[in-house]
């Protein structure tokens, strides 16, 4: 807190200087507002930090390990290398196995080592955890150790590849510590923000930035668009929350961009929104059910936006319309530019697609869209995308 309260505004100003000295050697009235604004906002991200992260996980994910001498084995025991080298031995005959080694038995169970570290979120207190799809997929065991350093077996793993979001399960007699989904279509850039996760497997570590950019695409992400952050995210670090300043999750981290493969102030995270969403259909269905509109689609870009008479970005392509889909029976014909569905403007392919998949099939939805220049609207019933990517384990 400031040092005095100031009332009236005439008082001279030697009077204030010199009191504000006396109060406060070393430190003048402003500065200490400053630094009470500083604490305000140091003890928001703690507590933002002390909500979150009971609910937050490290993920162990583990795989076979290969058996020493194993690759050497399978080479003595190929059919050609022991015709060839056949006369290089004494005896005429080349060993089973590599000296040292004691025969395998190709049917035994391999033993288990740690191929990879994670994060993840406990979002329900019977143990539903949400993380990335690359930090499950591949393992033939996940574990999930808690931040009390208990840890438990993960199984019905669920993933969705397509947005790199997965689920799993844990389970325990009492509940777990559950974190609280936030609204990421409220976020604005320069939101405060903070990521948890377990970075080179440092638990729990916490890092502050801000929210960089919003509608954020990459080619390791092939549906929806991301949040852009500068809070630290490191190896690790994928799918731990990105957390808004009350202590609610707003995006599950996944990925950064990087020349070193370290942190360089470039890091992507999920939309909770979308990620909340894909795991409630990988829940409910063991896979994520997508609405389509029976359309291929493509950017309006500067090569062909004189020739569409548009601008840039300015709508989606209709590419092609798939003969007996959705958006054939509304009407919609090839070359026609969309410009918004459901009320929502789209600018491009990323934009449509999280417009539309989301929806629930069967539901109508308006299409506004541009042919020969003039704008018209139509009705399109949604059905379920043909292709459905998702694993289920």
């Amino acid at each position: 807190m400031p040092c005095l309260s100031i009332e009236r505004s005439w008082m001279p100003a030697f009077l204030l200087l010199a009191t504000a000295a006396a109060c406060s050697p070393g430190v003048t009235f402003g500065q200490e507002a400053a630094i009470d604004h500083a604490n305000s906002l140091s003890r928001a991200f703690r507590q933002a930090a002390r909500q979150a992260t009971p609910a937050v996980v490290t993920i162990l994910s583990k795989s076979p390990t290969e058996p020493r001498g194993g690759n050497l084995r399978e080479l003595l025991r190929d059919p050609e290398f022991r015709r060839q080298f056949r006369d290089r031995f004494p005896q005429g005959e080349l060993p089973q196995d590599p000296p040292g080694n004691a025969p395998q038995d190709d049917t035994a169970e391999l033993p288990e080592e740690v191929s990879g570290v994670g994060s993840g979120v406990i979002i329900d207190p019977k143990g539903l955890v949400l993380t990335n799809s690359h930090v499950v997929t591949g393992a033939s065991s996940v574990i999930v150790r808690l931040g009390d350093g208990r840890e438990f077996v993960a199984d019905d793993i669920r993933t969705d590849p397509l947005s790199d979001v997965a689920v799993l399960h844990i389970h325990d007699e009492t509940p777990f510590p559950a974190a609280k989904l936030g609204n990421s279509r409220t976020l604005e850039i320069g939101d405060w923000v903070i990521a948890i996760g377990s970075p080179f497997e440092l638990e729990a570590t916490v890092s502050a930035g801000i929210i960089s950019g919003l509608g954020r695409s990459i080619r390791q992400i092939k549906r929806g668009k991301l949040l852009q952050t500068d809070a630290a995210i490191n190896p690790g670090n994928s799918g731990g929350p990105l957390v808004n300043l009350r202590g609610e999750v707003i995006g599950l981290n996944t990925a950064i961009a990087s020349n070193s493969g370290g942190y360089q102030g470039i890091g992507f995270a999920i939309p909770v929104n979308r990620a909340s969403w894909v795991a409630n259909e990988l829940v409910q269905h063991k896979t994520v059910r997508r609405a389509f509109m029976g359309i291929s689609i493509a950017e309006v870009t500067a090569e062909n936006a004189a020739g569409l008479g548009v601008l840039p970005r300015s709508g989606v392509l209709v590419a092609q319309v798939l003969p007996g889909g959705a958006a054939a029976d509304a009407g919609l014909l090839a070359d026609d530019i969309i410009i918004s569905f459901a009320g929502e403007r789209v600018r491009d392919p990323r934009d449509l697609q999280d417009a539309v998949e989301p929806n629930p099939l069967g539901s109508k939805q308006s299409v506004k869209f541009l042919r020969n220049g003039q704008e018209q609207e139509v009705e399109v019933e949604l059905r379920a995308a043909p292709d459905r990517t998702v694993v289920p384990r």
